[in-house]
């Protein structure tokens, strides 16, 4: 499933052809997604104008001049294709060294083309999602914060509310391992496998060291809680900049395929060498809640 990173991508990608432009047609080809589309769900869309658009954990808002949010999530196989007539297309002969190109991303007429938004400024965006898990739904602006998908999501790791107290106070009672705590949705928004496992081996810290061991006995920050703010923010940072991971179904939404996964570190790295200098590890896998844990036992303690 595309985490963090990965949505903040596509979400940069849209918001030049979405943001201060009308959604001229919308072209809705099944009743759902996830979930059922609104009923009035095209109605509501057509000649209204994106006012911003943003990213909320792994989720996608486009706020409407009509009071409306247009709220989006990719699910495990989502993506969307940015169409611009006025800017031709390269050929696969003409690709830069180093650049992906999927064809099958950009055809036109795929049975898995769910969604297609036609923009004033002559953009066409298709969702495409094969697997169906994504959703669309359209929230009333006053009702966005309290919204069940949104009420319960915490704090944005990369803002400024991350820190070292921060964590130290989320999980100074936790009997959880790390790992468990760093996926829950509740105490940081967005947060997935891959970027979990990378910002643990840059901070040092095993995936199953105890949540709370971050706390000293007053819920203070230790070392060890401040290491892990700084990496898990340091972390996702260098994957938005390389575009995201692409490991299976994700890419930009110009057709793109994401580059981190060149930079891991630990993330499927089972048996490998572990990059640290001198340092004599090898990667090893473990699951830990139904997910791959992937960590170096030598160096992460």
């Amino acid at each position: 499933m595309p985490e963090l990173p990965e949505v903040e991508t596509v979400c940069r990608g849209l918001r030049p052809v979405m943001e201060n432009n009308m959604i001229t047609r919308v072209e809705q080809r099944r009743l759902n997604l996830r979930i059922p589309f609104p009923g009035d769900f095209v109605a509501r869309l057509e000649n209204s104008t994106v006012k911003s658009l943003w990213r909320r954990a792994k989720y996608i808002l486009a706020e409407l001049d009509s009071g409306d949010v247009l709220l989006m999530h990719l699910g495990m196989s989502g993506r969307f294709t940015i169409e611009e007539p006025q800017i031709p297309k390269k050929s696969s002969k003409g690709q830069q060294p180093g650049m992906f190109h999927r064809e099958e991303a950009i055809s036109k007429g795929s049975t898995h083309d769910h969604v297609v938004f036609h923009m004033s400024n002559g953009a066409v965006i298709t969702y495409t999602d094969p697997r169906r898990f994504g959703l669309m739904t359209l929230i009333g602006a006053k009702q966005l914060h309290n919204h069940k998908l949104l009420k319960d999501i915490g704090i944005e790791p990369l803002g400024n509310e991350l820190s070292g107290a921060y964590l130290a106070q989320s999980f100074c009672d936790k009997k959880t391992n790390l790992k468990t705590a760093l996926l829950d949705q509740k105490f940081i928004a967005g947060l997935g496998n891959i970027y979990v496992c990378e910002s643990l081996y840059r901070a040092r810290l095993s995936p199953k060291r105890l949540a709370a061991t971050l706390a000293k006995k007053n819920a203070e920050a230790n070392n060890r809680a401040d290491m892990l703010a700084e990496a898990i923010r340091n972390v996702l940072t260098d994957a938005v900049a390389a575009g995201g991971s692409s490991l299976n179904d994700y890419a930009q939404t110009n057709g793109e395929l994401g580059y981190f996964q060149h930079s891991f570190d630990v993330y499927d790295r089972e048996g490998e060498p572990c990059k640290r200098n001198r340092c004599p590890g090898k990667i090893r896998r473990i699951v830990q809640s139904g997910r791959s844990s992937f960590y170096c036992p030598r160096c992460q303690r």
